[in-house]
């Protein structure tokens, strides 16, 4: 079985940036994508960013501008450098992959807790 490990979660100030890294227990291209989603309290599921296996990538609006995805193939690791946080970005962020045969995720990590605070 495939597992995924976040860190780098934490608390910061409105305006401050974190970097998340999800480490992937396998080679990651046997994914179409991995992605990276977040639940806030009293909130849905949503994603905040996907990379495919060539590096292509697509943002959540709420997040354009400010995060980046990306990943190193070497280290079977995906990062998500969070710049200009908002306390609107408070959530559990979560690692996941994406089979080539879905559009959504079989895999997923426990989660890593960000806070923003105003």
């Amino acid at each position: 079985q495939v597992q995924l490990v976040e860190s780098g979660g934490g608390l910061v100030q409105a305006g401050g940036s974190l970097r998340l890294s999800c480490v992937v227990s396998g080679d990651i291209f046997r994914f179409k994508f991995m992605g990276w989603y977040r639940r806030a309290p009293g909130n849905q599921r949503e994603v905040v960013a996907r990379i495919s296996s060539d590096g292509s990538t697509i943002y959540a609006d709420s997040v354009k501008g400010r995060f980046t995805i990306s990943r190193n193939n070497a280290k079977n690791t995906v990062y998500l450098q969070m710049n200009s946080l908002k306390p609107e970005d408070t959530a559990v962020y979560f690692c996941a992959a994406i089979p080539w045969a879905l559009s959504s995720p079989n895999y997923w990590g426990q989660g890593t807790q960000v806070t923003v605070s105003s």
